[in-house]
């Protein structure tokens, strides 16, 4: 039951992140919108599932936001050298953050995590995330 009520908060705070323009201007918009199979995201690349779940808090960009609380600039942001804490954050969420792991599958963490290391003024390659990194931490 817990895990259910984290799902669903999950889901409504991401919902309450979103832009509802973002689908259509980012270039995603079909007929099943976003998600599908019960609250599972549909993008499948890094920078589509960064603007549609992450850039209404963390800004287009990057730059990171304050206002109803204070979301972290992505951009040149020495928290993300290591993949393992970006992949840890997005999987099971931190502080504010909600956790996405249960909206989005392994492939899908994979790719956010490295778009954001090595976009939005980023250039963490060394250490990109794998499918075995995730699996570790869900």
């Amino acid at each position: 039951m817990m895990k259910l009520r984290r799902t669903l908060l999950a889901a409504a705070l991401v919902a309450a992140c979103v832009p509802s323009h973002a689908q259509e201007s980012a270039g995603h918009r079909g007929s099943d919108g976003w998600f599908s199979n019960g609250g599972k995201i549909t993008l499948q690349d890094g920078q589509g599932i960064y603007d549609a779940l992450c850039a209404a808090c963390h800004m287009e960009e990057g730059s990171g936001a304050v206002g109803a609380g204070a979301y972290p600039a992505l951009a040149k942001n020495p928290n993300l050298a290591g993949a393992g804490y970006v992949v840890a954050a997005i999987v099971r969420g931190q502080k504010a953050m909600p956790a996405l792991g249960s909206l989005l599958n392994d492939e899908q963490v994979v790719a956010v995590v490295n778009y954001v290391r090595t976009h939005l003024g980023n250039d963490y390659q060394p250490d990109p995330a794998t499918l075995q990194m995730v699996r570790s931490v869900r």
